[in-house]
C-alpha cells in the first residue's frame, strides 16, 4: 500500500464506498491527468473515506457541474482544470493539467483558493501524492457539522453530498436542521446558478 494512502486511511478514515475505474476513463486521462493519479484510480477506484467526508471522483462527471462557474470567473484556460476530489459539503478540488497547480471550490460560499505556481512536469507526481497525505478528517468538516448530519441523515451515497435547503446564497442559515442528503452534481449546477465565483482574497500561499 504507497505510504501517501496509508496518510489518507490514517487522517481521514478508512474507504467506505469504492466504485472500479473502467479502462476508458484512465485511457481518456492519460497525457491529461498525472501518472500517478491514474495509478491511484487503478488500485484504489472512485472511493469515499472516512463515512464520506471525502471522495476521489471521476472528473468527466463534473465538466457541467463547474463550467458555467470557472467560464464566469475570469480564471484563464478553464477547460484545462479537472475535479479529482471533492468534499462531503461541496469543497471542490480541481487539477490545472498543464501547470500542476491546484485550484479549491467552496461551494458553498461560491468562492475560489487559486495555486499559482508552475510545478515542473516530472513532479507532477509528488503532487498528487502530497495532495492525497494533506487531508484530514476535518479539512472537509463544515462548522463541525458532519458527523451530526451523519448521524441525523445517514451516510451519503457516491453520487450524494450535504447540502443547504435552502442554499446559503438565498439567505438559508447554515445549520443542521436545514441539511439534507442532495445529489451532488445537480446540487453544484444548482449552486453555480445562484452566484459568480469569486476570490477568497487570501494570500497567494505559494508566494510566502
Amino acid at each position: 500500500m504507497d505510504e501517501y494512502y496509508v496518510c489518507l486511511i490514517e487522517e481521514v478514515g478508512p474507504e467506505t464506498y469504492r466504485r472500479e475505474v473502467p479502462i476508458s476513463s484512465i485511457e481518456r486521462y492519460t497525457g491529461i491527468l498525472p501518472r500517478q493519479l491514474l495509478s491511484h484510480w487503478h488500485r484504489y477506484g472512485w472511493s469515499g473515506y472516512g463515512n464520506g467526508v471525502f471522495w476521489c471522483v471521476n472528473p468527466a462527471e463534473y465538466e457541467v457541474a463547474v463550467r458555467s462557474w470557472l467560464l464566469e470567473s475570469g480564471i484563464p484556460d478553464p477547460d484545462t482544470y479537472h475535479v479529482i476530489a471533492r468534499g462531503a459539503f461541496g469543497d471542490i478540488y480541481l487539477w490545472q493539467q498543464n501547470t500542476g497547480s491546484w485550484l479549491t471550490i467552496n461551494s458553498v460560499y461560491a468562492r475560489y483558493m487559486q495555486s499559482t505556481r508552475h510545478i515542473p512536469t516530472e513532479r507532477f507526481d509528488d503532487e498528487i501524492k502530497m495532495f492525497f497525505a494533506s487531508f484530514d478528517h476535518a479539512s472537509n468538516d463544515f462548522e463541525d457539522l458532519f458527523e451530526k448530519a451523519l448521524t441525523a441523515l445517514g451516510p451519503l451515497q457516491p453520487d450524494e453530498m450535504y447540502g443547504f435547503v435552502p442554499a446559503l446564497a438565498l439567505g438559508g442559515p447554515a445549520d443542521l436542521k436545514h441539511l439534507q442528503k442532495v445529489k451532488t452534481i445537480e446540487h453544484l449546477t444548482f449552486l453555480s446558478q445562484l452566484a459568480p465565483l469569486t476570490d477568497w482574497g487570501f494570500p497567494d500561499l505559494d508566494s510566502l
